[in-house]
Protein backbone atom coordinates (compact mmCIF):
# COMPACT_ATOMS: atom_id res chain seq x y z
CA UNK A 1 0.00 0.00 0.00
CA UNK A 2 2.57 2.70 -0.93
CA UNK A 3 1.12 6.07 -1.71
CA UNK A 4 1.68 8.07 -4.53
CA UNK A 5 1.70 11.69 -3.62
CA UNK A 6 2.32 14.45 -5.02
CA UNK A 7 2.55 18.90 -4.05
CA UNK A 8 -1.20 18.51 -3.55
CA UNK A 9 -2.65 15.26 -3.80
CA UNK A 10 -2.62 11.66 -2.35
CA UNK A 11 -3.57 8.38 -3.84
CA UNK A 12 -3.64 4.97 -1.97
CA UNK A 13 -5.13 1.69 -2.84
CA UNK A 14 -5.71 -1.47 -0.72
CA UNK A 15 -7.16 -5.09 -1.41
CA UNK A 16 -10.08 -5.13 1.00
CA UNK A 17 -11.67 -9.07 0.89
CA UNK A 18 -15.37 -7.75 1.45
CA UNK A 19 -18.05 -7.41 -1.25
CA UNK A 20 -18.30 -3.85 -2.55
CA UNK A 21 -21.57 -3.31 -1.08
CA UNK A 22 -19.92 -4.61 2.53
CA UNK A 23 -17.24 -1.97 1.92
CA UNK A 24 -19.71 0.97 1.07
CA UNK A 25 -21.28 0.89 4.40
CA UNK A 26 -18.15 1.59 6.38
CA UNK A 27 -18.65 5.26 4.52
CA UNK A 28 -22.09 5.93 5.04
CA UNK A 29 -23.39 4.18 8.39
CA UNK A 30 -21.93 6.09 11.23
CA UNK A 31 -22.23 3.26 13.81
CA UNK A 32 -19.76 1.38 11.35
CA UNK A 33 -17.43 4.38 10.17
CA UNK A 34 -16.82 4.62 14.18
CA UNK A 35 -15.10 1.37 14.28
CA UNK A 36 -12.72 2.15 12.00
CA UNK A 37 -12.50 6.17 12.06
CA UNK A 38 -13.09 8.68 15.46
CA UNK A 39 -14.60 7.99 19.09
CA UNK A 40 -18.04 10.24 17.54
CA UNK A 41 -19.14 10.49 14.19
CA UNK A 42 -22.01 12.30 12.76
CA UNK A 43 -23.46 11.48 9.29
CA UNK A 44 -25.69 12.64 6.84
CA UNK A 45 -24.78 10.10 4.00
CA UNK A 46 -26.89 12.35 1.28
CA UNK A 47 -25.63 14.85 -1.71
CA UNK A 48 -24.44 17.98 -0.03
CA UNK A 49 -24.99 16.16 3.15
CA UNK A 50 -22.60 17.10 6.26
CA UNK A 51 -20.49 14.68 8.22
CA UNK A 52 -18.33 15.64 11.26
CA UNK A 53 -15.64 13.31 12.78
CA UNK A 54 -13.98 13.40 16.00
CA UNK A 55 -10.87 11.58 15.79
CA UNK A 56 -9.91 12.40 19.49
CA UNK A 57 -11.75 15.29 20.90
CA UNK A 58 -9.73 17.93 19.97
CA UNK A 59 -9.35 17.00 15.94
CA UNK A 60 -12.34 17.11 14.16
CA UNK A 61 -12.83 16.41 10.44
CA UNK A 62 -15.43 17.85 8.82
CA UNK A 63 -16.88 18.23 5.22
CA UNK A 64 -19.91 17.17 2.95
CA UNK A 65 -20.85 14.24 0.31
CA UNK A 66 -20.14 15.67 -2.86
CA UNK A 67 -21.16 12.11 -5.08
CA UNK A 68 -22.32 8.66 -3.60
CA UNK A 69 -22.57 5.64 -6.35
CA UNK A 70 -24.00 3.08 -3.80
CA UNK A 71 -21.56 0.23 -3.85
CA UNK A 72 -18.99 2.21 -6.24
CA UNK A 73 -17.65 5.38 -4.91
CA UNK A 74 -17.98 8.31 -2.33
CA UNK A 75 -16.49 12.10 -3.10
CA UNK A 76 -16.42 14.02 0.04
CA UNK A 77 -15.17 17.35 1.02
CA UNK A 78 -12.43 17.01 3.76
CA UNK A 79 -11.03 19.54 6.45
CA UNK A 80 -10.46 19.92 10.35
CA UNK A 81 -12.39 22.53 12.46
CA UNK A 82 -10.23 24.42 13.52
CA UNK A 83 -7.45 24.07 10.83
CA UNK A 84 -6.41 27.79 8.85
CA UNK A 85 -4.38 25.15 6.33
CA UNK A 86 -6.85 22.64 5.67
CA UNK A 87 -10.35 23.82 7.01
CA UNK A 88 -13.55 22.13 6.19
CA UNK A 89 -14.25 21.83 2.48
CA UNK A 90 -10.99 22.86 1.28
CA UNK A 91 -9.95 19.20 -0.19
CA UNK A 92 -11.76 16.32 -1.74
CA UNK A 93 -11.28 12.79 -0.71
CA UNK A 94 -12.57 10.53 -2.95
CA UNK A 95 -12.64 6.68 -2.69
CA UNK A 96 -13.13 4.43 -4.91
CA UNK A 97 -14.60 0.78 -5.04
CA UNK A 98 -14.02 -2.05 -7.46
CA UNK A 99 -14.85 -5.90 -7.27
CA UNK A 100 -11.70 -7.35 -7.91
CA UNK A 101 -11.20 -11.52 -7.57
CA UNK A 102 -12.64 -12.45 -3.97
CA UNK A 103 -12.74 -9.03 -3.20
CA UNK A 104 -12.98 -5.07 -3.77
CA UNK A 105 -10.11 -2.40 -4.73
CA UNK A 106 -10.00 0.62 -2.75
CA UNK A 107 -8.25 3.83 -4.00
CA UNK A 108 -8.75 6.73 -1.98
CA UNK A 109 -7.87 9.62 -3.52
CA UNK A 110 -7.06 13.50 -1.78
CA UNK A 111 -6.99 16.21 -3.32
CA UNK A 112 -6.13 19.82 -3.20
CA UNK A 113 -3.94 19.52 0.17
CA UNK A 114 -1.45 22.20 0.69
CA UNK A 115 1.93 20.86 0.45
CA UNK A 116 2.93 21.39 4.01
CA UNK A 117 0.37 18.78 4.79
CA UNK A 118 0.42 15.67 2.51
CA UNK A 119 3.37 14.18 4.51
CA UNK A 120 0.34 14.19 7.41
CA UNK A 121 -2.75 13.06 5.67
CA UNK A 122 -0.46 10.16 3.74
CA UNK A 123 0.40 9.17 7.54
CA UNK A 124 -3.72 9.34 8.77
CA UNK A 125 -4.80 7.99 5.56
CA UNK A 126 -2.51 4.68 5.86
CA UNK A 127 -3.25 4.03 9.78
CA UNK A 128 -7.33 4.58 8.65
CA UNK A 129 -7.40 2.58 5.57
CA UNK A 130 -5.79 -0.82 7.57
CA UNK A 131 -8.67 -0.48 10.26
CA UNK A 132 -10.73 -0.34 7.67
CA UNK A 133 -9.60 -3.28 5.58
CA UNK A 134 -9.12 -5.05 8.91
CA UNK A 135 -13.00 -4.02 10.20
CA UNK A 136 -14.44 -5.13 6.76
CA UNK A 137 -12.80 -8.46 6.70
CA UNK A 138 -14.80 -9.33 9.70
CA UNK A 139 -11.50 -9.02 12.27
CA UNK A 140 -11.59 -6.51 14.77
CA UNK A 141 -8.70 -3.27 15.10
CA UNK A 142 -9.21 -3.00 18.83
CA UNK A 143 -9.72 0.63 20.05
CA UNK A 144 -7.89 3.09 17.66
CA UNK A 145 -4.95 4.19 19.37
CA UNK A 146 -5.33 7.95 17.80
CA UNK A 147 -8.82 8.43 19.43
CA UNK A 148 -6.79 9.51 23.10
CA UNK A 149 -4.20 11.80 21.28
CA UNK A 150 -3.90 14.66 19.05
CA UNK A 151 -2.40 13.64 15.65
CA UNK A 152 -3.21 17.07 13.55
Amino acid sequence: MNPISSDDMIKKEIFIECRPETLYSFFIDPDKLVRWMGRQVLLDPSIGGKYRIDVNGSDIAMGEYKELVPNEKIVMTWGWEKSKLVPPGASTVEFKLTPKDNGTLLVMTHYELPAIEVASHVQGWTHYMLRLQSMAQGQDPGVDPWSDSAVH
